[in-house]
């Protein structure tokens, strides 16, 4: 089961941060949410959620 974990803006920032969430080994997704607005879900493993955060947490606020 994939959980969203964070709706990024762009979809630059959402392959920025999937990029970064990969190269510390977990499972990503993006998904188009609104493609007028051009937000994208950023989805990972709902097994994985608060490994994710944390290191979320780091890259959205070093």
């Amino acid at each position: 089961m994939w959980t969203v974990i964070y709706i990024a803006p762009t979809a630059k920032m959402a392959e920025s941060i999937k990029l970064k969430l990969s190269e510390e080994g977990f499972l990503v997704h993006i998904r188009p949410v609104n493609m007028s607005k051009g937000h994208y879900e950023i989805l990972v493993p709902s097994g994985e959620l608060e490994e994710v955060q944390e290191v979320l947490n780091l890259i959205l606020h070093p």
